[in-house]
Formats: C-alpha cells, sequence, structure tokens
C-alpha cells in the first residue's frame, strides 16, 4: 500500500501512472475518472467548462455567470486542451499554464490525483447578454483531477480568485470531502501566486459560507439525475465572497464558486 496522501514534488517519485501519461481503466475494482474544469472568476463576468469521463461515460459542459443573476449553459461546442477552451461559439480562451499544486491522497480502496492551478493567466474573449467580454488577466483557474473514487464520493469544494485588503493578488482552494487530510491536502491559499498549505475550513449546509469568507450567490448550476446505478447530485453557485481568508487576512474583494457534489458511480 502506498504512503498517502502526498503533496508536491513527492508526487512525481510515486510508482503511479499519472496525467498526462494513459492510466489503467480499472485499479482494485474501481473505474478510472478524470475530469478537467476550467473557471474564470471575475466582478462583471464568470465562467466554466469542463469535460469529465467515468469509464466510458463522458460529458462536456459550459456556463457563464453575470453578477445580474444571468446563467448561460450549454453542453455543445466544448473543447479543453492544454492552453485554450472554446465552449459554445461564445467561449474562446487563451491559458498561461503552470506546475500547479499536485496531490494524491488514498480514496476508499484505491487512490485519487488532482493538480490545482490559480490565478492563471487568461485572454480571449466572452459573448454573453449582449456584450462581448475581453479578458486579458490573471482570474482562471484549472482543476486537473483522475482516479479510482470510492463507490460513493460527497465533497463542498471552493474556488476563488481576488485581493486582499493589503493589495495581494490572492486565490484559493478549499475543499472537505477528498484530499482533505490534516496535512498533504489540496487546499491552498495563493498569495501574489504563492501556494501556501493551510488547514480545514468548514462549510455551511447551504454553501452560504466557508471558513471565514461569506459567500452572495449569483446564480446556480444544479443537476439532480438518478440512473439507478450512477446517481448524480450536484449544485455549483457562482458568486462574491467577503470577510477573511484562511489565516486571518482580509479579503477586499474576491469572485468564485462553491460546490457540493454527491455521486454514486
Amino acid at each position: 500500500m502506498l504512503d498517502l496522501p502526498v503533496r508536491g514534488p513527492g508526487v512525481a517519485d510515486l510508482a503511479l501512472r499519472l496525467p498526462p501519461r494513459r492510466m489503467a481503466p480499472l485499479s482494485r475494482g474501481r473505474p478510472l475518472k478524470r475530469w478537467r474544469y476550467v473557471g474564470v472568476y471575475r466582478p462583471d463576468v464568470m465562467l466554466c467548462a469542463g469535460d469529465a469521463r467515468v469509464g466510458g461515460i463522458r460529458q462536456r459542459w459550459w456556463a457563464v455567470a453575470l453578477p445580474d443573476g444571468t446563467l448561460l449553459e450549454g453542453r455543445r461546442g466544448v473543447r479543453l486542451r492544454a492552453g485554450r477552451v472554446e465552449a459554445g461559439g461564445i467561449v474562446e480562451l487563451e491559458l498561461d499554464e503552470g506546475d500547479g499544486v499536485e496531490v494524491v491522497s488514498q480514496h476508499g480502496r484505491a487512490w485519487v490525483w488532482t493538480r490545482k492551478q490559480a490565478g492563471v493567466t487568461v485572454r480571449g474573449r466572452v459573448r454573453a447578454g449582449g456584450r462581448t467580454f475581453e479578458l486579458d488577466g490573471d482570474d482562471g483557474f484549472v482543476d486537473d483531477s483522475a482516479g479510482y473514487h470510492a463507490r460513493r464520493t460527497a465533497w463542498r469544494w471552493s474556488a476563488g480568485i481576488g485581493r486582499a485588503e493589503d493589495g495581494r493578488r490572492v486565490a484559493w482552494n478549499l475543499v472537505d470531502g477528498v484530499h482533505d487530510a490534516a496535512a498533504a491536502s489540496e487546499r491552498t491559499l495563493w498569495l501574489d501566486g504563492e501556494p501556501h498549505e493551510v488547514p480545514p475550513q468548514g462549510f455551511a449546509a447551504d454553501l452560504s459560507r466557508v471558513g471565514d469568507m461569506d459567500f452572495r450567490e449569483w446564480s446556480s448550476r444544479d443537476s439532480n439525475v438518478n440512473l439507478g446505478i450512477m446517481r448524480n447530485r450536484y449544485r455549483q453557485p457562482f458568486g462574491e465572497f467577503s470577510g477573511r481568508l484562511p489565516g486571518g487576512l482580509a479579503l477586499a474583494e474576491g469572485y468564485g464558486v462553491m460546490e457540493e457534489h454527491d455521486v454514486v458511480w
């Protein structure tokens, strides 16, 4: 059995086949799940695009949210490649990606991997609400994940980007339910681009708060699917954050998502 969890450079030393290498379709009886999620979190427009595969089942999606509550969603025309996103004919982005924060954790009788990048420079455009938004800034977030998750998996998650009251650029990735060990977790606060692991942060049951940050929702992506052998209950609101970041740093402005996901797969 592997000595897990592992965070950071030590992940490369594990005797595991990790992305971008091809992973086995099964491990310890569990099918491979993998996904790539790209988010952009700004005060005037937010968006996400995703590409997920569970065994042989593939799903792609995109969404664009505006502060007035407008939410546009779709599943067609999504292409996510390293450094580029196209979605629905309304999203065209280029990303300056880096190494990110990698974590491998035990999950059930198998293991899971993730790499998170925040404050990613994004260039491109988004068309929504009769407007074209030109993007050129460090507002991007990238989640690459893969592994052999337990039959039932549930988590709460938050990702966001903003500025602290002292002027520093900040971004965060907070989670409860997966990669959430007391140490060597995926929980990360980026200060001017430098990642720092942070302690566990509690989530309000209604997703109105995480740690010492309050959340005000713009709009929400929601799904409740029951296919018998596979069930999925999902909620991911876009919105604004206020309060204090992990460690007590006051937040001047913050934008991003909360998420609750409970799945049997």
